[in-house]
């Protein structure tokens, strides 16, 4: 009777291992994906944002000369917040996106760890199998020692 236990590691240890952890930078776009990508990374910067604040800001003595609170209103919501809160927003999304790729590439490292410590538990299990086959056998052979004996 020996323990005949055999460890089996599940075929998305060794996938994992080769894929490595997911980052938004590595997608595959084409053409227009490279072009979207391209205009996000200029568009979505503070500088674009000032740039665009000091554009929404020329329009602005137009709507206040008018004295017409619709037009001031106007310039506010379609002219400032669109241009500008579109950047800040883009430039928001940016800093989001490289703490959730941190964030997934931290899981990832602890996934990792985790599937080191689990096969260190294996290959102590193995050592405790073959241990106690080893106490196995002298059992086996003490018992029939004793009834070569008896």
């Amino acid at each position: 009777m020996a323990v005949a236990y055999q460890h089996v590691p599940h075929p998305r240890v060794e996938a994992r291992k080769a894929a490595g952890p997911p980052k938004a930078a590595d997608e595959r776009v084409g053409f227009n994906g490279r072009v979207a990508l391209g205009l996000t990374t200029v568009v979505g910067t503070m500088w674009c944002a000032y740039a665009f604040a000091v554009l929404a800001l020329v329009a602005l003595p137009a709507a206040l000369g008018s004295g017409n609170l619709q037009t001031m209103i106007s310039w506010v919501s379609q002219t400032f917040i669109q241009l500008v809160m579109l950047s800040v927003i883009m430039v928001g999304q940016s800093i989001l996106s490289k703490a959730s790729d941190k964030r997934a590439e931290m899981t990832y490292k602890d996934a990792e760890a985790t599937f080191h410590e689990a096969e260190q538990i294996q290959h102590h299990l193995q050592a405790q199998d073959q241990a106690l086959n080893a106490l196995l056998d002298k059992v086996a052979a003490l018992e029939t020692a004793l009834a070569a004996r008896g």
